[in-house]
């Protein structure tokens, strides 16, 4: 369950970054 979460987050975690990076930029 624990890791199920964290590497859930780690994902969304992840696209958001590359969302940022790549949107405005």
């Amino acid at each position: 369950m624990k890791i199920l979460v964290t590497g859930g987050a780690g994902f969304i975690g992840a696209n958001l970054v590359r969302a940022l990076s790549e949107g405005p930029g």
